[in-house]
């Protein structure tokens, strides 16, 4: 297609505004052609550029004392000492899941993990954190049903077959969700620190070389629709959703780092979003150097490919090297031994620009770093965040626990996943020190240093929706308290930012104050942000998700024994670290407890004092350090009622006798999910105390562990009292019952 042939109407098919256009024509001095046209779109789309967000990320922060690669790279990294990093990135794919469940959220994985192992690092770890419609609703509840269990044995294949463990995540039910599914994968890998690789091309006259699985016609334009809001005809999007191969990726694992090896490569980057187009283009621009390739040399598996098809493929399982001229062979006899395809189709250059060629005719030609770096930035209208309308309801006068607490239990966002992670390997590597729901926070060893690391992914969007800046600061302490909770000492985090349509006011003042709320949080907690996704035009229709920022932070421990969740033995005096704390009837309108008993969402989120989740943070690492806690648990989701009941599911049934002092009412009281808490069970209370003590924080013994049972009191008068077993069935079948009556496809 020629350059007078692109209307107006194909401009705003590939995403791109009158404005942007004219700045295309006025970059290359002339009109674009189709090819280049479909180049621009994908590099300026939100999903690659940021455009909407990119102006407000510079507000995070981005540097630390064990930071050794922030934003900018397909990972962060960070120094765990002896010689070693990790490397770690949460992603999102969001709209592709929707569209394919399986195959999107499977490609999400292996995109996440192809970001971790082209920085040189072996990927050891998954998590995942999901968030679906409802599955109850006659309209929605079908297609949702299938798209959690598309999503989930998505995640299992490629995870599973790749051999990597998913050792922990969240999973939401929420109305908003029901026209727009998150899937937000977090990975991690660990490499010696001279190992690390970058994706910066260099040495003008080194060939570029392509290698892994061959170039289909899936995925193309996947990255501009995934910048788009969903529409009616959303479904006939499936060819933009890629088709991964596990099998492969494990082949390119090892044959990426073992050609690293050689000491023949000197960049490298996966094709992710974008295909070729973003490979070649982001690592010239990063080396400032330019890229000319041939796209006859380029391995294809369908026949008859246009150069618009080939550069803005996203077909999974390929990546992009440089390598030192001279040394391809090296290059070459590594990929043959893997048998992986490598084929030389480019060369580095010096002229900035990014040339395709095809049947030796220049197809496309265009300055690397005005598609890629300088790509267009909006600092886009925002005016205050939307608020959910009516008045604070008036809490039951007296206490409804006896009935609450095993409907809070059975609800979809607090019962067992474990239909879910039983699907996934987590011991894969053996590394696995704590998995699904037996911790508060994933550990894995780390053999090669004799030490652990820690992993915590969270996010709340019915707090972040009654206030994203405070929401978000909630997400951040609570992630740092459930490393803390294990003992880790929080260092870095990555974030993933799903939000609805940034070209409305209301929407971008949802994501502004949340970057702000995360930025002054990660800076409390000296957690800086080495990196992470922006997901925006989560919507369908005009109806948007509730502003859901997801963080996931790494924390580093000794390797020890586990502090879990359950209680181990009866006897043992149950401590409320952080006291029972407060909340006024406008801090209960975001708690599951309004969500699941009163079907409403008011008021504000619960008051966050960082200065004094500091101190507990504090106070219970060095509770753990001394051996004092037989088992901990952070209060969060669900209140003390729901956390002392989690206590209670380990093998031994152990429940606990407690009785609160408090003014609170009865179900605030029960079921508040004011933060900065812990619930320990330890045979040394006096020793626990003298260390709350010495940090300012409140440790009063409130209970002691039984045999079999759970009762509150508040003062002597009994809110409630249940059979361990009894609140454990409800709890642990809920979801795969419910799955399994409704006939999830």
């Amino acid at each position: 297609m020629s350059a007078a042939a692109i209307t107006p109407e194909i401009i705003a098919q590939h995403q791109l505004t009158p404005g942007e256009y004219q700045k295309i024509v006025s970059i290359l001095g002339r009109e674009p052609n189709y090819t280049e046209l479909g180049i621009f779109s994908v590099m300026w789309s939100e999903h690659c550029s940021y455009k909407s967000s990119r102006v407000h990320l510079k507000k995070l922060p981005t540097r630390g004392k064990l930071v050794v690669q922030g934003p900018g790279e397909n990972a962060g990294i960070i120094d765990i000492g002896g010689g070693y990093v990790i490397a770690f990135k949460i992603e999102s794919h969001n709209h592709p899941s929707f569209i394919e469940p399986f195959q999107g959220a499977a490609t999400g994985v292996g995109g996440i993990l192809r970001d971790i192992f082209t920085m040189g690092a072996r990927p050891i770890a998954v998590l995942d954190s999901l968030r679906f419609g409802r599955l109850d609703d006659p309209q929605t509840g079908a297609r949702n049903r299938r798209i959690l269990s598309g999503v989930v044995a998505g995640i299992a294949h490629y995870g599973n077959c790749f051999g990597v463990p998913t050792v922990g995540g969240e999973c939401i039910f929420d109305p908003c969700y029901d026209g727009n599914n998150l899937v937000n994968v977090f990975a991690l890998g660990i490499c010696r620190k001279e190992d690390v690789f970058y994706a910066k091309a260099a040495g003008i006259g080194n060939p570029v070389i392509y290698v892994g699985a061959r170039t289909g016609r899936d995925g193309i334009h996947g990255a501009s629709m995934a910048s788009a809001e969903f529409t009616e005809e959303a479904k006939q999007k499936r060819p933009n959703v890629q088709v991964g191969d596990p099998f492969m990726e494990k082949l390119l694992l090892e044959a990426c780092l073992e050609a690293m090896q050689t000491g023949a490569i000197v960049g490298i980057q996966d094709m992710g979003a974008a295909g070729l187009t973003c490979s070649t283009c982001e690592m010239g621009s990063r080396g400032e150097v330019g890229i000319e390739i041939e796209l006859d040399r380029v391995p294809q598996r369908a026949t008859g490919m246009t150069p618009y098809e080939i550069m803005l493929s996203e077909s999974q399982e390929r990546m992009l090297l440089v390598a030192d001229k001279g040394r391809e062979e090296e290059v070459f006899r590594v990929f043959r031994k893997w048998g992986l395809e490598a084929v030389e189709i480019g060369v580095v250059t010096g002229d900035g620009k990014l040339r395709v060629r095809h049947h030796g005719e220049v197809v496309a030609e265009i300055p690397n770093r005005e598609l890629a770096d300088e790509a267009p930035l909006y600092d886009r209208p925002h005016t205050r965040p939307l608020k959910p309308a009516g008045e604070t309801p008036a809490l039951p006068a007296a206490s409804t626990a006896q009935d609450s607490l095993p409907a809070l239990l059975k609800s979809l966002d607090l019962c067992s996943k474990r239909w879910i992670w039983e699907q996934y390997d987590y011991q894969v590597r053996t590394n696995t020190v704590a998995g699904p729901e037996r911790a508060d926070a994933a550990i894995l060893r780390i053999k090669e240093t004799g030490s652990s690391i820690a992993m915590a992914l969270d996010g709340n969007q019915r707090y972040c929706f009654l206030d994203p800046r405070e929401g978000a600061k909630l997400a951040v302490a609570e992630c740092c308290r459930n490393l803390a909770t294990v003992g880790a000492l929080p260092v870095a985090a990555t974030n993933c930012l799903n939000f609805g349509n940034p070209e409305r006011p209301e929407i971008m003042a949802q994501l502004v104050e949340a970057i702000e709320g995360m930025s002054d949080a990660c800076r409390f907690f000296d957690t800086p942000i080495t990196g992470g996704n922006v997901s925006l035009y989560n919507e369908t229709l005009g109806e948007g998700v509730h502003p859901t920022p997801v963080l996931g932070i790494v924390g580093l421990m000794k390797t020890a024994a586990p502090v879990t969740i359950p209680f181990k033995n009866a006897g043992r005096s149950v401590i409320l670290l952080g006291g029972t704390g407060s909340a006024s009837p406008a801090e209960m309108g975001g708690t599951q407890y309004a969500n699941v008993l009163l079907g409403g969402l008011w008021g504000v989120p619960p008051a966050l004092d960082m200065e004094r989740e500091k101190r507990v943070q504090d106070a219970i690492r060095e509770i753990v350090a001394e051996g004092l806690a037989e088992s901990a648990h952070d209060l969060s989701d669900g209140g003390f009622a729901v956390a002392l009941a989690e206590c209670s599911f380990g093998p031994a049934e152990i429940g606990a006798q407690v009785d609160l002092d408090s003014d609170l009412a009865p179900d605030a009281l029960c079921f508040h999910e004011g933060p900065s808490r812990i619930v320990i069970s330890s045979a040394n209370a006096a020793a626990v105390a003298a260390i709350a003590l010495k940090h300012g924080v409140e440790a009063p013994v409130v209970g002691v562990t039984i045999e079999k049972e759970i009762e509150i009191r508040q003062r002597g008068e009994r809110l409630g009292g249940w059979e361990v077993s009894a609140l454990r069935a409800a709890f642990e079948r809920s979801l795969e019952s419910y799955v399994q009556s409704t006939g999830a496809e």
